[in-house]
């Protein structure tokens, strides 16, 4: 019991990461783009903030497989609902975010506009990982 313990615990730790950093980062753009300066988004982007995206990253990376060893532990079938359409949504934010990451840093090597797309990205990928979170919280097994 204390195996899966530690892996809800490292997985709750992960996925709040995840959040929190991206909703700093959310925030801090926000911040410097109210400042009145138009450009001030795609300059604060410039130089992004390493240790937070390296921090989402490795928290994005862990996360299926302490998923995967939650439920090998408590012995759950791979096909049920609830757990493939997390595996899915996931997938499909992950794969959202890493396009993100990439848009950001063509947008850090050529400064201009950060862009409606930018922001949807962001946004639907934040999305995700909350109804994912909705799918953990509310299993019905």
């Amino acid at each position: 019991m204390e195996t899966l313990t530690a892996l809800k615990m490292a997985h709750v730790v992960a996925t709040a990461l995840v959040l929190l950093s991206a909703l700093g980062l959310a925030i801090w753009v926000w911040r410097t783009r109210r400042s009145g300066d138009a450009t001030a988004a795609s300059r604060t982007l410039q130089r992004p903030r390493v240790f937070v995206w390296l921090v989402m990253g490795l928290a994005l990376l862990s996360l299926p497989f302490t998923g995967w060893g939650m439920v090998h532990r408590v012995g759950w079938p791979l096909g049920q609902t609830w757990l493939l359409a997390s595996s899915v949504l996931y997938t499909v934010a992950a794969l959202a975010w890493f396009w993100l990451l990439v848009r950001l840093n063509k947008l850090r090597k050529t400064p201009g506009g950060v862009g409606k797309f930018s922001l949807a990205l962001a946004v639907f990928s934040f999305v995700c990982f909350i109804a994912i979170a909705g799918l953990m919280g509310a299993k019905p097994v």
